[in-house]
């Protein structure tokens, strides 16, 4: 680990976790960068705050407490007598310090509207890859530990799995922000009972309530804010808004918008175009929610009718009402929504899908289907959590919650 300057010798006073010192220099220089000082001026939440008016913490606060937690976890397993090199320390704290840093604005509303077919992984990948150029290298093994290519698999667990830092930090910073007090976990008792078993992340048995209470905690965060019924509603105006502006400027109608906005608005770029054209992620890199919000403010005064609703909708809080159900909604009663939506709002025809929409969202609280979270006893058995808990039934939980929405005006 390499020394620091005085310069660089930084503390963070983080609410969620206190003090956190920034581990080393290279640290410091990958925080100090316009790629990733970006990160705060991108909100966690999106568009939370329209419902829970604390959460308005952002990427930079999570990625700041998402490190710490990582020393906290190396320090831990080191203590357990599993090797990690200083230089290993270094590289998955890189790792888990840059895996948002591609987050766009308003983050998943902007993967399903104007930046498609790239996932905020695939644009952490190539801001990470960006980053080792600038760098000379230094990032090789962080690239090789987010994209599980490094010997210690259970490296690219800590940073990457159903039981890693990400998650760790984010279900007690979300729930600390927005007050939904049932998605608070005890991370210091995670972190304590983590060890490493034939290279793979596991927890200690005497560590199984506490991950029971995890795995609850997470279920409930996703019901109670994440698809909070209003945030859907909110989340799904902003990616219609976003998709009408995007219809609009490629038909040729100039828009209100900062330069990397319009790029954006105009083009449908390729992870290829991302890879071979410097311009297009250096663009990318200047979009922030700030860009967005301001041009919702002007585009609530546009001619066009849907871009217009939508956007002075968002802006002044008259969110579209949002039902839930498990069952798939009755065309009968869609087409019924529609013609009394129609009848309220005389817009086009072909306008009414952007107005009322429907889909469906999924909760997984466990999915045993990807990497498990393995439960380590004493003689050495490894069992899946899903068999190994008595007090709470995991298997249910680890199926695939779907529900159904429709959202749309509020006709009252």
């Amino acid at each position: 680990m390499s020394a620091f300057t005085p310069n660089k010798r930084k503390i963070f006073n983080d609410p969620v976790h206190g003090f956190i010192a920034i581990p080393n220099e290279l640290a410091f220089d990958v925080i100090e960068h316009p790629f990733f000082q970006r990160l705060r001026r991108i909100r966690q939440l999106g568009l939370t705050p329209l419902v829970y008016p604390g959460a308005l913490h952002t990427r930079f606060h999570h990625a700041i407490g998402a490190m710490h937690l990582m020393g906290l976890a190396i320090d831990t397993l080191r203590l357990k007598g599993n090797e990690i090199t200083p230089a290993e320390e270094d590289a998955v704290t890189l790792a888990i310090l840059m895996h948002d840093i591609g987050h766009g604005p308003y983050s998943h509303a902007l993967e399903n509207s104007i930046v498609s077919g790239l996932t905020h992984e695939d644009l952490s990948l190539l801001f990470m890859n960006r980053l080792n150029d600038q760098f000379e290298g230094r990032l090789t093994d962080a690239i090789s530990i987010f994209k599980d290519c490094y010997p210690k698999r259970f490296l690219h667990q800590l940073v990457s799995s159903q039981l890693d830092i990400d998650r760790l930090d984010y279900l007690k910073r979300d729930s600390y922000f927005t007050g939904v007090s049932e998605g608070v976990i005890n991370t210091d008792r995670i972190i304590a009972m983590l060890n490493v078993k034939d290279d793979e992340l596991v927890i200690e048995a005497k560590g199984i309530f506490t991950i029971e209470k995890f795995i609850m905690a997470r279920r409930f965060m996703y019901w109670q804010v994440y698809f909070h019924k209003t945030v859907v509603a909110a989340e799904q105006m902003l990616i219609h808004m976003l998709n009408q502006a995007k219809e609009l400027s490629e038909e040729g109608v100039n828009l209100f918008g900062s330069p990397s906005l319009q790029l954006f608005l105009r083009n449908r770029f390729t992870v290829e175009d991302f890879e071979m054209h410097s311009e297009v992620l250096e663009n990318f890199a200047l979009l922030d929610d700030f860009d967005i919000y301001a041009a919702m403010k002007v585009w609530a005064l546009h001619d066009d009718p849907v871009l217009s609703y939508l956007s002075s909708s968002l802006i002044n809080r008259k969110l579209f009402r949002s039902e839930l159900q498990y069952k798939p909604f009755d065309p009968a009663y869609i087409q019924k929504i529609r013609e009394e939506v129609s009848n309220l709002l005389p817009f086009p025809e072909k306008a009414h899908a952007d107005i009322v929409f429907e889909g469906t969202i999924t909760n997984n609280a466990y999915n045993p289907e990807l990497d498990k979270i393995k439960i380590l006893y004493r003689n050495g058995d490894i069992v899946d959590i899903a068999e190994a808990s008595d007090q709470i039934n995991i298997s249910v939980l680890s199926k695939s919650d779907v529900k159904h929405f429709l959202c749309y005006p509020k006709l009252s």
